[in-house]
């Protein structure tokens, strides 16, 4: 799990993040091993925008990385869940390094943006529970 982050490292610098149209500042990163980011479009920033784009569209290039925008499969809650807990293919899972609360808070914020109209109901309560069911 250390090697896929420490892979995707490099894509994940503050300084190759956009910052936020709103804010103006770019989203915090990290303090170590787990994200500080707490909001979900912060984490998304931080964790997801680096392969999937800003715009959710993904991108294809050294590697393939799936659309986000408009995409079907995220109406499952517990297909994003699998996916961004345990990662799929090359991307790596993010479960040791966002807390049950982040994981939910970045879900429902991938689930509501980029064309996605998906209920964002997914709690930390759900994340938990799903862990637990490897």
């Amino acid at each position: 799990m250390r090697r896929a982050l420490a892979a995707i490292a490099p894509f994940l610098s503050v300084a190759a993040i956009a910052p936020d149209a709103a804010s103006q500042e770019a989203p915090p990163f990290s303090s170590g091993k787990e994200f500080i980011a707490q909001t979900g479009q912060q984490l998304y920033q931080t964790s997801c925008q680096g392969c999937h784009m800003a715009d959710g569209k993904g991108a294809r290039g050294a590697g393939t990385y799936p659309a986000l925008a408009n995409n079907g499969n995220l109406q499952v809650a517990e297909f994003i869940a699998i996916v961004v807990m345990h990662g799929k293919n090359g991307m790596p899972g993010f479960r040791e390094y966002m807390s049950d609360a982040q994981l939910a808070d970045v879900m429902n914020h991938v689930r509501s943006s980029f064309g996605n109209n998906y209920d964002t109901g997914i709690t930390a309560d759900f994340v938990k529970k799903l862990s637990s069911h490897k």
